[in-house]
């Protein structure tokens, strides 16, 4: 795990994107490690065997053999199988705000590497396949983190709000309840908002966030501010996962 320092940065944007991703505003967090990969096939397996995780999608086992090296990410994997191998590790998943902060540092960069075009040296686009993990260093993120952009896109920890760049606890990054998402969800579909939320439709259930644009995405997909969502149940092929932990003396060891 690497670690990310305690402090502000600007989160969101105040053009282009969705309109989810507006406006710019800052958010102040403790320090926290982050894996410096995806996770892999190998280090999942490693939990298989140990009794303590589900073996990945059988169907994208089977449909995707190319996906299946043990330093390519594991894909295939629900909401709450991330989290348990997460806490499996001694770890957790992370919040859509310290994603966005391992990607973004303080200078409000578009992508890890910094604000020039995505290219194949730097991330996995526009493919039709996910790559080892930590094999494209020139697209290493402020904190020395690969694949923040691309490859497989990340389970967060949070559910997703469309309205949280609103929310009184902005600032500290923090969705609201489910309840209040929902709340929201229906105001969007009264409004006819299709599209506030990308190109999924507007969700009828707390769904998670994701983060970080995946193999299949085109290059302005990868943006750091990209927002998008689904279900916790989902165990698709371009949907993979890294850990967090709280920045405690023995985390950055995990």
């Amino acid at each position: 795990m690497l670690a990310v320092p305690a402090g502000p940065f600007t989160m969101g944007a105040d053009g282009g994107g969705e309109e989810d991703e507006h406006p710019a505003h800052t958010v102040t967090l403790p320090a926290f490690y982050l894996d410096k990969t995806e996770v892999t096939n190998g280090q999942w397996g490693e939990c298989v065997r140990a009794g303590a995780c589900r073996p990945k999608s059988e169907s994208v086992r089977a449909e995707h053999p190319d996906f299946n090296g043990p330093d390519q990410p594991v894909s295939g994997v629900s909401w709450d199988d991330a989290r348990g191998y997460c806490a499996w590790r001694g770890k957790r998943l992370p919040r859509e705000a310290e994603f966005e902060k391992a990607v973004r540092d303080s200078d409000e960069r578009r992508f890890p590497w910094g604000n020039e075009a995505p290219t194949h040296d730097r991330a996995v686009f526009s493919s039709g396949h996910p790559e080892d993990v930590g094999t494209h260093h020139a697209g290493g993120g402020p904190y020395g983190h690969d694949d923040l952009a691309g490859n497989v896109w990340e389970w967060m920890q949070d559910e997703y709000d469309p309205y949280a760049y609103r929310r009184p606890t902005a600032s500290q990054g923090v969705p609201a309840s489910c309840p209040e998402i929902l709340a929201a969800q229906d105001e969007l579909r009264r409004q006819g908002k299709q599209g506030y939320t990308g190109s999924n439709p507007i969700p009828t259930e707390c769904e998670h966030a994701i983060r970080g644009g995946a193999y299949n995405y085109d290059p302005h997909g990868l943006r750091a501010t990209n927002r998008v969502h689904h279900p916790g149940r989902f165990r698709i092929p371009m949907l993979g996962l890294r850990c967090a932990a709280d920045a405690t003396a023995d985390a950055g060891a995990r």
